[in-house]
This record gives C-alpha cells, sequence and structure tokens, in this order.
C-alpha cells in the first residue's frame, strides 16, 4: 500500500510547499504530489525538482472538472515533467495529449463536481468506467470513495477494483484515520493520499507537529502491508 503525500490543504497546494518539502525531506516520503491550484507554475516548477532530486515518485491532480480547465492542466502536468498526473474525466484526450511524454494518467472515474470534489454516481458506474480507463491505456484510475455522495465508500473501491482488474488504483480525498486505511486496503486499492488531514492534525489529534502526522500515517500505512503479508 502506497502512502502519497499531498502538499495541499483544502484542494490548493499549500504556498509554503517549498519549505514544507525541505522539511519533510529527511522523511523519505516515496510519493509526493499538488494540486494544480494554489502557487504560480514557477513554484510548482521548482517543487517538482525538488520531488525528482528527492528519488519520490511526483503528482499532480487535477481539481478542475470543466473540459478545457482538465486539458490545461493536462499539459501543465506534461510541461512540469510529472510522473502521474491524476484526476480529470476526458481520458481520451488526455492520454493522447500525454503520448510520448514521461506522465502516465489515472483519470477519475464517477460524476466528479464542485470545488472541494465531491462524487456522485454509482458502483456499476464506477466499474464500468474504470474497465475503460484500462482499455484506453491508463494504468490505473483515482477514485474519490470518501467523497461519495450516492453509495457506500467502500461500494466504490470495490467497484473500482473489479474494472481496473490488475490495474493500480489510488483511493483520493478525506482518508484521515487508520481504520480508513485498512479499510479500502481490504476492498483492493493500491494506494491513498492524504493532504488536509495532517495539515489540520486531525489524522493524530494529540500530536502537534507534521512530522510526527506523517510519521503516524507511514507507520499505519507500514502495518497494513505486514497483515496483507501475513
Amino acid at each position: 500500500m502506497d502512502f502519497i503525500f499531498m502538499l495541499t490543504r483544502g484542494d490548493q497546494t499549500v504556498e509554503d510547499c517549498l519549505e514544507l518539502f525541505d522539511l519533510i525531506a529527511p522523511l523519505g516520503l516515496r510519493h509526493v504530489g499538488f494540486k494544480d491550484v494554489g502557487v504560480p507554475f514557477e513554484t510548482l516548477e521548482k517543487l517538482t525538482k525538488k520531488i525528482r532530486a528527492s528519488g519520490a515518485t511526483s503528482y499532480l491532480e487535477v481539481v478542475s472538472t470543466s473540459k478545457d480547465s482538465c486539458l490545461r492542466s493536462a499539459k501543465l502536468g506534461r510541461d512540469l515533467g510529472i510522473d502521474r498526473l491524476l484526476g480529470g474525466t476526458d481520458c481520451d484526450e488526455i492520454v493522447g495529449l500525454l503520448q510520448g511524454s514521461g506522465t502516465s494518467y489515472y483519470p477519475f472515474p464517477g460524476r466528479p463536481h464542485g470545488h472541494p470534489t465531491q462524487l456522485g454516481g454509482s458502483p456499476a458506474d464506477v466499474e464500468a468506467q474504470c474497465r475503460a480507463f484500462r482499455k484506453a491505456g491508463c494504468p490505473g484510475a483515482d477514485l474519490l470513495a470518501y467523497r461519495s455522495t450516492e453509495a457506500d465508500p467502500l461500494d466504490m473501491v470495490q467497484a473500482a477494483r473489479r474494472g481496473l482488474d490488475s490495474g493500480y488504483l489510488i483511493v483520493a480525498g478525506s482518508v484521515t484515520s487508520a481504520d480508513r486505511i485498512r479499510a479500502i486496503a481490504q476492498a483492493g486499492a493500491d494506494a491513498f493520499t492524504i493532504g488536509t488531514a495532517v495539515f489540520d492534525g486531525s489524522y493524530s489529534p494529540r500530536k502537534g507537529s507534521i512530522l510526527s502526522q506523517l510519521r503516524d500515517v507511514v507507520d499505519d500505512c507500514g502495518r497494513v502491508e505486514l497483515r496483507r503479508s501475513a
């Protein structure tokens, strides 16, 4: 189970993301990402270089849900040289736009809307879309399971797992506790993102620093892996 730390709060990249990355760098996180809003392009460019230099996999998650905005964000990810682009729904166009780059694409299944993003759609919708994503050449999907407005989050995870088969399933948004990490792992997720729950201290409410929050997430993730391999 991979932990993707997002340098984001309230679905925006935090303004001091460069300083924060330097702070957390000693933890050796292997997956680090940010959103396409909140700071200027120049800041995102510097952040991407820092992530790359650390040896971690870089992620850009698209916040906008309109077609034109998603395509602009996909171009941004390609120009930055991001490893993995998350979000958006215009699968075929974005896959074509990224062709020949080093950026792989993990679209949103379901019907994302609003900001912060909510997820409409049924498990059947998600399963069918994930199957279509794989046929289009996507290596996986980015599921806003705990933002679902029409179905149980774990039903959505299981549906995405069926649709993706062996594809890489990321659960993004509102993964705020060890219980949720365990639950999505059991339902078939390969990875999860956390941002706001670390920054506001709600992941480990009795601890005060971002480093303590992150260490707890990493430890909980490791315990899930031990149970999986047992």
